[in-house]
């Protein structure tokens, strides 16, 4: 994409992508002196960005890639999960690269941010998240509310860096459940999905385990017995 951007003198649009892709596009990209690049998500804490690549001369400004909803409804006594409005979302046939951050807004609903050509479709074809009817409309990205996420530190001790240990010690579960929501293809690290029980973890990784939620590895340190101290930061 960046070489055809370069060659014809044009600016192109990923989709949006997960942290690690769009870490590991910049890296192959910085190599290519002939264009530069534009990180976009809606707001400065975006996890999911798009990335715009463009000869210096075309990609002058941020291109307007990002567009955001508000989706509106009573969830005072009905309240619905990041999972309950990214699967409302998908159930109309949009499919997940087109979408990026789901903010969630208490009782009021959620923020999305999306790709700008979809607006309208999600706004006629939007009409319930769970049993809750909504109201989705678009809204100015100066408008999102947002908070940076809450999070709890804790340590641990390991005999290894696999998957099953630290994840189980992570997210206060069994380890043999752990090994099952495995199995189930429940549990990722940096967004893909994990099959093997002995995948090794390092510090930096993310680790998603549906219905559970997110925890990041911190610090790593061996002891002098030859475990592994580790710093845990789950999400809340």
């Amino acid at each position: 994409m960046a070489k055809r951007a370069s060659t014809r003198r044009e600016v192109l649009h990923t989709d949006f992508l997960t942290p690690p892709v769009l870490k590991e596009a910049m890296l192959i990209i910085e190599k290519l002196a002939d264009v530069k690049t534009s990180v976009q998500g809606g707001y400065p804490e975006a996890e999911r960005c798009r990335l715009s690549v463009g000869h210096p001369e075309v990609l002058t400004n941020d291109p307007d890639i990002v567009a955001a909803l508000s989706i509106s409804g009573n969830f005072g006594f009905q309240p619905c999960s990041h999972g309950d409005f990214l699967g409302a979302i998908l159930g109309t046939g949009i499919v997940r690269d087109k979408l990026g951050d789901i903010l969630l807004q208490g009782e009021k609903g959620a923020h999305v941010l999306v790709v700008p050509e979809l607006v309208d479709f999600l706004t006629i074809s939007l009409n319930k998240v769970g049993n809750v009817p909504v109201t989705c409309k678009k809204m100015p990205l100066i408008a999102l509310e947002y908070e940076p996420p809450r999070t709890k530190t804790f340590k641990t001790v390991e005999a290894s860096m696999r998957i099953d240990a630290i994840a189980s010690a992570g997210f206060k579960i069994s380890r043999s459940k752990l090994v099952g929501l495995i199995s189930d293809g429940d549990v990722r690290v940096n967004w893909v999905t994990v099959t093997k029980n002995n995948t090794t973890i390092k510090s930096g990784d993310m680790i998603s385990v549906s219905g559970k939620g997110r925890l990041k590895i911190g610090e790593v340190k061996e002891t002098k017995k030859g475990k592994f101290a580790v710093e845990l930061i789950r999400f809340l």
